[in-house]
């Protein structure tokens, strides 16, 4: 499992706003938009840079009634995937 003690948070220029025009949430980075999911928009509305991957997944978990060992491994993998796309740090 990943190292769940990491803080994330948004790069400079990303922002999670609501876009009617598509229909649903979106994260703006710069040139790019990533249309967001209810799961998606759930997780990165947790993702202040000041809450741990573990407080996270804790709430997530408080709020959908979930093992929060069901919820890390996709929190973790999202996440992830976001930092690859260079639109989320850890530190």
């Amino acid at each position: 499992m990943s190292d769940l003690t990491r803080i994330p948070q948004l790069i400079r220029g990303v922002r999670m706003r609501e876009d009617p025009a598509r229909g649903g949430w979106v994260l703006l980075a710069p040139e790019r938009v990533f249309k967001l999911d209810e799961i998606g928009r759930e997780i990165l509305s947790r993702v202040d840079g000041g809450r741990s991957l573990e407080a996270i997944v804790a709430s997530l978990a408080a709020a959908f009634e979930a093992e929060p060992e069901r919820i890390a491994a996709d929190v973790v993998a999202f996440l992830d995937g976001l930092a690859e796309r260079q639109v989320l740090a850890f530190r």
